[in-house]
């Protein structure tokens, strides 16, 4: 699987619990340099996907309340 579709087939918390492990392996030690380098790299990726998708779960937010915003600005306009 790519790269670019793997990302797009994980979700956050999917994304989240591989990081944390990646983070609990490096954290115990015992892995060679090689497996260190390739564990930082898969959380760099890991990091950039749950960044990624709270970077969108915002955006949603804020629209939503940027439209709650305007149909409660258009509501106390025609109130008047």
């Amino acid at each position: 699987m790519a790269a670019g579709t793997e990302e797009a087939a994980l979700g956050y918390e999917q994304a989240r619990d591989e990081l944390i492990e990646v983070v609990r392996r490096l954290e115990a030690g015992g892995t060679s340099l090689e497996e260190s380098l390739a564990l930082w790299e898969r959380g760099e990726e890991l990091a950039k996907v749950c960044r990624r998708r709270l970077e969108g779960a915002r955006a949603r937010l804020d629209a939503s309340l940027a439209a709650e915003r305007a149909a409660e600005a258009e509501a106390a306009g025609t109130e008047e």
